[in-house]
């Protein structure tokens, strides 16, 4: 999908890169810019560790919400749109206070009438679940409808998990951007990070005893997992939220997804058996990603308002 990006300077010196997909003129006979641009319905992806606007997820998404006409946005945690960020931070599965100024910052551009809606995929769905159940009855309603897909909702498990058997392939895989940008940000700021903890760093509990804690505030990795994971705010949330797990997803233990009475009657829990971390793909080998897509703008279509006082809990597709 064609994208355009826009450069956010921020209070703190810092900046985000939001990479939007604009609605199709041709389509809807709208445009960002035209009459009845705050009618667009507005959809903001919170991406992955270490993802972005051209993660697999995030293009599946965007191809879907062309085709129907929708706005989109990925708004890039710091350092995560190709470019260094300014200042001594990063971010984090906890980093609600970011995603609920993005979230201002994107209601800003697109109007007060432009139905909103957020995703988060992994770390980005552990923030967006940290913000919805922090953030007040009124202000979550800014959101119209939200869904986190294979967010580690248990922090505590899901670091244990990644750092066993075949798992460390991936956290190799994260580490091998991670650490870079961390060392360069160290060399920049030698207060804040000591570069011989980073490279010794080989497990993404490590790193975040050496980077996500000093950075954010915590004490250490154990600190930062507990602060920040999302499950114990699910009772708090308001607007319709759908919670997508794979209860195959090897990052996280089936036996810490939450249960129907550990969230609120805002909260459609669905647990297929299977779909892995963040895929869910269909059809023959190697399959598609086209079932994501179609299941978001299912719910967000034809459920969101049907949910505000039930629950259930889907074991299967």
């Amino acid at each position: 999908m064609p994208l355009r990006r826009e450069r956010v300077d921020l209070p703190d010196g810092d900046f985000w890169d939001f990479d939007w997909l604009d609605p199709s003129a041709a389509r809807n006979g709208d445009s960002t810019h035209g009459p009845r641009a705050n009618s667009t319905p507005t959809l903001v992806l919170f991406h992955g560790l270490e993802g972005g606007s051209g993660s697999h997820y995030a293009r599946a998404l965007f191809g879907a919400l062309a085709a129907i006409g929708w706005r989109a946005v990925v708004p890039h945690f710091r350092g995560c749109s190709g470019e260094p960020n300014r200042t001594p931070r990063a971010y984090h599965s906890g980093d609600h206070e970011e995603v609920g100024a993005m979230l201002a910052a994107v209601r800003v551009r697109i109007g007060e009438q432009a139905p909103l809606y957020a995703v988060g995929v992994s770390l980005g769905g552990s923030a967006l679940l940290n913000w919805l159940g922090r953030a007040g009855r009124d202000d979550s309603r800014n959101v119209r409808a939200a869904a986190a897909v294979s967010a580690p909702l248990d922090l505590v498990a899901a670091g244990i998990a990644i750092g066993r058997g075949v798992n460390r392939v991936y956290t190799h895989h994260f580490l091998a951007t991670l650490k870079p940008k961390s060392l360069a940000m160290a060399e920049r700021f030698p207060d804040r990070l000591d570069p011989a903890r980073i490279r010794r760093a080989r497990s993404l509990r490590t790193f975040d005893d050496a980077v996500t804690a000093p950075l954010h505030g915590f004490t250490d990795a154990l600190d930062y997992w507990t602060r920040a994971s999302s499950k114990p705010w699910l009772v708090r949330i308001a607007v319709p939220t759908l919670v997508l797990n794979a209860r195959n997803d090897p990052f996280i233990p089936a036996r810490s997804l939450p249960g129907p009475g550990e969230v609120s009657k805002a909260v459609l829990l669905e647990q297929p058996l299977h779909g892995g971390h963040a895929g869910f793909a269909h059809g023959r080998f190697p399959g598609n990603v086209e079932w994501l897509p179609r299941r978001l703008l299912h719910f967000f279509l034809h459920e969101a308002g049907a949910i505000a006082h039930a629950t259930r809990d889907l074991q299967g597709l």
